[in-house]
């Protein structure tokens, strides 16, 4: 029984506000799927972005490549293509021609079939003060838990 791949951009969450979410499938070669299955990815740098054919593409992703693979092996920083609808493609191409909002990846994993999927999501970048903000709300989560650790 092999591990459960669950790798997170924690970044996102803090510097987007997150609009709506997708799951979407890579096209992926034999040795990029192996260095995913050894959790031998990052998507903490990456973003989508369509082509001008209006394929969805995640630039960035870092795929680090498989020990064993000899001549076969792949770029760890090539650009992969997602698998959408085509109606989800058109949705997503539509909302990204507005100003200020972009398609980030939040969550890679592998499902049930042993297919890598990648959640990705429409987001707006936060403000300063949104960010100043969440910092504010969090640190005020922390000590009301800590007090109701003590009371209890």
């Amino acid at each position: 029984m092999q591990k459960t791949i669950n790798i997170q951009n924690k970044k996102a969450r803090f510097q987007y506000d997150i609009l709506d979410k997708y799951t979407a499938g890579i096209v992926l070669t034999g040795t990029e799927i192996k260095s995913i299955r050894n959790s031998k990815a990052s998507i903490a740098e990456s973003f989508c972005e369509f082509n001008d054919r209006g394929e969805l593409f995640v630039i960035n992703m870092t795929i680090e490549e498989y020990l064993y693979g000899n001549y076969y092996n792949h770029k760890p920083k090539a650009e992969r293509k997602l698998l959408l609808n085509k109606r989800e493609l058109k949705k997503l191409h539509k909302e990204v021609q507005n100003t200020g909002i972009t398609i980030i990846p939040l969550r890679l994993f592998i499902n049930d079939k042993g297919y890598a999927k990648l959640d990705i999501a429409l987001a707006k970048g936060k403000k300063l003060y949104d960010k100043r903000e969440t910092i504010k709300d969090r640190d005020n989560k922390r000590n009301l838990d800590r007090i109701k650790k003590i009371y209890k």
